[in-house]
């Protein structure tokens, strides 16, 4: 008899659930690509990209930077070792993931399940907020309904009507018309990320990860699984990873209420272009005089041009917000003006500017929020 349940239980159990995919220690590299797998140079731009946080604080004793969802910590590893002598020193890296600590983590990474109380310099939510556990909501013909599915072959049914609150988050950021239109109600995910931000002592908050805006979300939702480098039907039953895209737009104002000063919604390819990265080619003249430097340059130019290629890597969304310093000066460029949520509407633009000037500002909700790559969130 199938056990029907919600999708956010479903995820919840399949992903970081006892024997769950993360929870045993899966790493994301054995199952699908990110940018962490596919170049060094995407520790490197972030290493300059905390270089510029650093120096906005003022260049503290100890300087934090956290990997959420951090998998095999290799991100912290790369980074550190881009750093100047003097930055590297100050350095206290953490990882946050529920996995077992992998053999042969450098000693100074600090491996823990939930989120530092406080930070003062960077925290990276590289394809983390993904696989947060959200409901599906379908539309029918009586109005809109919670997704059930059986976790042990992936058929669904409909359920119940949403919870208030997953209708009110659907009304403002995901508004269903039609009967079969799917939305995955990313509530949860907004609290996961103000829990991020609410930690920010002072310093700044990245996530990056698939994402859609409001005006453009899929008629019928992301829902995805992969195993072992190929998508797979999107069944819970711990097997494969399961993910679904973000709506880093609800995700900014969130994390402006729970107080950020400044805000950048952009992709990864425009981000990683203004911290320095091309892809460009290196003049083929060059071959005869320095034929090993040559192929370095262009094994240096495929992997940046791979990291930032709208159709791929660089599509992916960036959401930037900080506490206590401004946009850094590599990013700055990109905010269109003061920093404002993209698409944001006039009720959204009030949110932001509640949580830019402090006056609502909240450490997360009660619970806890679960991640990808294995974090389990404590707020």
């Amino acid at each position: 008899m199938a056990a029907w349940v919600t999708w956010r239980t479903a995820m919840e159990r399949a992903l970081y659930g006892p024997g769950g995919f993360y929870r045993r220690g899966e790493r994301p590299a054995e199952h699908f690509r990110t940018s962490v797998h596919a170049s060094e140079r995407f520790a490197a731009a972030l290493a300059r990209l905390l270089v510029e946080v650093d120096a906005a604080l003022g260049r503290p004793s100890r300087l934090d930077l956290v990997d959420v969802g951090a998998g095999s910590g290799r991100l912290l590893v790369a980074i550190a070792a881009h750093l100047p002598p003097g930055t590297a020193a100050r350095l206290a890296p953490a990882a946050v993931e529920i996995a077992p600590r992998p053999a042969g983590l450098p000693a100074a990474i600090r491996w823990q399940d939930g989120l530092p109380d406080t930070v003062t310099g960077m925290v990276i939510a590289n394809e983390w907020l993904d696989n947060v556990p959200i409901d599906v909501v379908e539309q029918g013909p009586d109005g809109p309904r919670t997704v059930l599915v059986d976790p042990a072959t992936g058929a669904e049914r409909a359920g119940p009507p949403p919870a208030a609150e997953d209708a009110a988050w659907l009304e403002r950021w995901w508004p269903l018309r039609e009967p079969g239109d799917r939305a995955e109600v990313g509530a949860p995910r907004c609290a996961a990320w103000a829990s991020v931000v609410g930690r920010l002592r002072a310093g700044l908050a990245v996530a990056m990860d698939y994402s859609h805006a409001r005006g453009a979300r899929p008629v019928y939702g992301t829902l995805t699984g992969y195993r072992d480098g190929a998508t797979v039907p999107a069944v819970p039953d711990g097997s494969c990873d399961v993910t679904a895209h973000v709506a880093l737009d609800a995700c900014a104002v969130a994390g402006a209420r729970a107080g950020a000063a400044a805000t950048l919604l952009t992709t990864q390819r425009d981000a990683l272009r203004a911290l320095g990265l091309s892809g460009r080619r290196p003049p083929a003249e060059t071959a005869s005089g320095d034929p090993r430097g040559y192929v370095a340059a262009l094994c240096v130019a495929g992997e940046e041009a791979e990291l930032i290629d709208p159709g791929g890597l660089g599509g992916f969304g960036w959401l930037v917000q900080t506490a206590g310093v401004p946009l850094p000066p590599s990013l700055s460029g990109l905010a269109g003006g003061s920093g404002s949520v993209a698409g944001e509407s006039p009720a959204d633009a009030a949110d932001a500017a509640n949580g830019a000037d402090g006056t609502e500002r909240s450490g997360g909700p009660d619970g806890s929020a679960v991640g990808a790559g294995g974090a389990q969130i404590s707020t």
